[in-house]
């Protein structure tokens, strides 16, 4: 038997090109670094509402009386809603009657300024259920 050689050549081979990704991952991990140390410095409880402009007391309390719907927050961060303490899950459930019974009245947000904003933040949450595309948050005069 006779055995034949092949001679592979530098010129038939393709070399595919390459790609180094460790500067880019190197990188990545320093940002994610950075924003792992950086975001508990950034996280806030509470924001300030500013100060309303300031008004008469009859303007103010027209204002109030322009809603059948009222939700106010007090600085120990409950709920009343209509002048009625509530849980969310209740005012979920009121809101959605009270757009049942007034669908176009808009709901009026008394938001005292030593509550959380995650409160807030709930109460527009359950406002959104319950189909409200809006809600007017009240300012006390200053």
């Amino acid at each position: 038997m006779s055995r034949s050689r092949i001679a592979f050549t530098r010129e038939n081979v393709v070399e595919e090109p390459t790609i180094n990704l460790t500067p880019l991952i190197d990188v990545v991990f320093v940002i994610l670094i950075m924003f792992i140390l950086i975001a508990p410095l950034l996280e806030l409880d509470r924001v300030e509402l500013a100060d309303g402009p300031h008004a008469q007391i009859n303007n103010s309390q027209s204002v109030q009386e322009s809603s059948p719907i009222t939700i106010h927050v007090r600085k120990d961060n409950t709920i009343w809603f209509n002048n009625q303490p509530v849980s969310l899950v209740q005012l979920t459930q009121e809101l959605k009657q009270a757009k049942a019974r007034l669908p176009k009245a808009t709901p009026q947000v008394f938001h005292d300024r030593q509550a959380h904003f995650g409160t807030y933040q709930s109460i527009k949450n359950a406002a959104e259920e319950a189909g409200y595309s809006q809600i007017e948050i009240i300012l006390k005069p200053a």
